[in-house]
């Protein structure tokens, strides 16, 4: 919905002359605040592709197609570039006219089930899955029993037992989340051969801080673009595409670095190709290593682009050996990489680069269907004060057309604009399209999925459906794995574990991640994403949440802020001290006899903030006590620039050289730790204790 007034400035027209045009066409209007809902806006916008507009010279030009024209030969051909710009939009004003009424039917993105189709729910028991076979029970026992497993016919059945079985009946099976419109982020859209068409390929391009990759974003952007248009373009959103030697191919530009690591998630998950810059003047740095691993756990293809080599320190040798050891192996020494020496300011090598992406999306065989209502995922949005929320997407599958009904997130609407990275009004857009749209009722959310529906009325029901799962907490996008889900997981056919390992030294990481990788229960992987020392960031959380992952660490201790963070976005940390405790639990998760968990509670933090060594007592700490209670004879560790340095137990508390039970927030005292006493000032001491946590039936 929009006003009155919103409509006259989006079509560049008095607000008078619209509310006559809705006096005309029974709309029941009659100032600029009076709201017009999506079919009003329909009638008015066909209206207006009806009208012979622009008769007088002097007429305003329409906003978006003044800037591309009024720049040319103002002097020289006035009349002609008014009538370039009349000319311009009265042929969009037609294609949207018969966009309106003449669309042709796309096909539903809706799967229909034929009758070899069988359809797997959580936790089917044996009986229900006979019952769908149309077998009897004891039959579907008999066969479980020739797998190697002794089911009743109450028992759960798994689904990979299910697909074997299912098999030998002629029968498929399909998981019931793949048929559910209302989480279409799981649909499962089985294409014909031929209906698909090739697709452009969607580049991701990473790397560190000022290793030159906005620059070389601008510098393919501006080399690829007609010479007359590169000065009156401006790039508005988060994507872009060129096209190269006739093939097209799409970039998609993560925004500023402090959100560096957040945008890697969402960027490695919607691209085809991930395009890793490294300074060849700098060589690996620690956001290089983020984007490797966010590469790795998408499970893309990758390009390495070794930038700067026009600086006279450039050593393109020392990235390739640096990249090596990061598990990135250069096609020249035998690995499957391809490295490209380029200057991102000087365009040396772009030409090669753009050339191995062609091939390498000729490789993965990029395909879609373009006769489809149109799915993709959310890039940006934001809020215009003349067109309302501003959706930038980026088209995955199908057709996305003017007038649409659409779901973004869990908001709806009708596509009321839509335009391409230049800014152009389009009246459909293909996929691996970047494309700007207005219309949408509220603003999702980067990451966002959509789709589209044949009607306003079953786009608006879907939207609703979403927003109560999201706040009832049942939206599968947003849950990551716990260490009590890795049972059922593997019941329902997950075969690979994800893992981030975080360890207090490298000699600690090496052996837990050796030992992890032995780990070998019912053909279970254990996939570690990434492996590194210190202590849990909210890097590593972010990685984890895109990649389903458990984060174990090994001798170290996240802080309170990162703790938030990792339960604000459902994923589960596991801390420990003996390496074969982490492999004890995780074989017991796998297998699904946990025993009772047990629980950290933080009772509270110090800061040391002096020292006091006596040959008696030896060493007290002079601390404040920043948050919580700390107790005598609680359980306590040392922690050292996020690293736990000693776990032990608190010996005594003292206070106004009084000894005391505990010390509360706020509070200075002087502590000492039993059997312990290289205590440093600005370590942090923290109180603990062990509670048995009640599992829920």
């Amino acid at each position: 919905m929009m006003s009155v007034l919103e409509y006259a400035v989006d079509v560049n027209r008095n607000v008078e002359d619209i509310l006559t045009l809705c006096k005309k066409l029974n709309i029941g209007v009659n100032s600029e605040e009076d709201m017009l809902d999506d079919d009003m806006i329909i009638l008015l916008d066909n209206e207006l592709a009806n009208e012979d507009l622009y008769e007088d010279e002097d007429d305003m030009l329409p906003n978006d197609f003044e800037d591309s024209y009024v720049e040319e030969l103002e002097e020289v051909k006035p009349i002609k570039k008014k009538a370039e710009a009349k000319s311009k939009n009265n042929d969009f004003l037609k294609q949207r006219k018969n966009m309106y009424k003449h669309k042709e039917k796309l096909q539903s993105n809706k799967v229909e089930d034929d009758d070899n189709i069988v359809i797997y729910t959580q936790g089917m028991s044996v009986s229900d899955f006979a019952n769908l076979l149309g077998v009897s029970a004891s039959e579907i026992i008999k066969k479980v029993m020739e797998l190697g497993s002794l089911l009743n016919i109450n028992a759960s059945i798994d689904f990979e037992t299910a697909e074997i079985i299912a098999n030998e009946y002629g029968r498929e099976l399909k998981k019931d989340t793949t048929r559910d419109e209302v989480n279409f982020e799981q649909l499962e859209v089985i294409e014909k051969d031929e209906d698909l068409v090739k697709r452009a390929p969607v580049v991701t391009i990473m790397g560190h801080v000022d290793h030159g990759k906005t620059t070389l974003l601008d510098t393919i952007r501006k080399t690829n673009v007609a010479l007359g248009e590169a000065g009156g373009i401006t790039q508005a959103i988060g994507a872009y595409q060129i096209d190269y030697k006739g093939n097209k191919i799409t970039f998609i530009d993560t925004p500023g670095h402090a959100a560096f690591t957040q945008m890697r998630a969402r960027g490695a998950s919607i691209t085809d190709i991930v395009v890793i810059i490294v300074a060849a003047d700098d060589g690996v740095m620690p956001q290089t290593k983020e984007a490797i691993d966010h590469a790795k756990a998408a499970g893309v293809p990758i390009i390495v682009a070794v930038n700067k080599i026009d600086k006279p320190d450039a050593n393109p040798e020392r990235v390739l050996t640096e990249m090596a050891q990061n598990g990135i192996t250069p096609e020249v020494w035998g690995g499957d990489v391809m490295f490209v020496n380029i200057s991102a300011k000087t365009g040396e090598g772009i030409d090669d680069l753009l050339e191995r992406i062609i091939l390498l999306s000729d490789i993965e065989d990029l395909k879609a269907n373009p006769n489809r209502y149109a799915k993709g995922t959310v890039i940006e949005s934001r809020m215009d004060k003349n067109s309302g929320i501003v959706a930038t997407l980026l088209i995955e599958n199908g057709t996305l057309r003017l007038g649409d009904s659409i779901v973004a997130g869990n908001t709806h609407g009708r596509i009321r604009t839509l335009k391409n990275d230049r800014g152009e009004n389009l009246v459909e857009a293909y996929p691996s399209m970047p494309v700007s749209i207005t219309g949408l009722s509220d603003s999702p959310s980067a990451g966002d999925k959509f789709m589209v529906f044949e009607n306003e009325k079953k786009a608006r029901s879907i939207a609703l459906q979403r927003l109560n799962n999201y706040n009832n907490k049942n939206n599968q996008e947003s849950r990551s794995m716990s260490l009590d889900d890795l049972f059922s997981k593997i019941n329902g056919g997950c075969k690979e574990i994800n893992v981030v390992l975080k360890a207090d030294v490298k000699g600690s990481e090496e052996a837990v991640k050796s030992a992890l990788l032995k780990i070998n229960v019912e053909g279970v992987k254990i996939n570690i994403i990434r492996s590194d020392i210190g202590t849990v960031t909210e890097s590593d959380i972010v990685l984890a949440q895109a990649s389903n992952a458990i984060i174990i660490g090994f001798n170290i201790k996240p802080n309170n802020k990162t703790l938030d963070f990792a339960k604000e976005k459902n994923v589960d940390i596991r801390l420990y001290n003996i390496i074969y405790k982490v492999v004890e639990e995780m074989e017991d998760a796998m297998l699904g006899k946990l025993d009772p968990e047990f629980e950290e509670k933080t009772l509270g933090q110090a800061e040391v903030r002096k020292l006091f060594k006596f040959s008696k007592v030896g060493t007290i700490a002079g601390s404040y006590v920043t948050n919580g209670i700390i107790k005598r004879d609680a359980k306590a560790r040392i922690i050292r620039d996020g690293v736990i340095i000693y776990d032990g137990n608190i010996n005594s508390i003292a206070r106004e050289k009084d000894q005391v039970k505990e010390v509360k927030q706020g509070l200075e005292c002087g502590i000492t730790i039993e059997n312990y006493n290289d205590i440093k000032e600005h370590d942090v001491i923290e109180a603990y204790e062990i509670v048995e946590v009640k599992k829920s039936k």
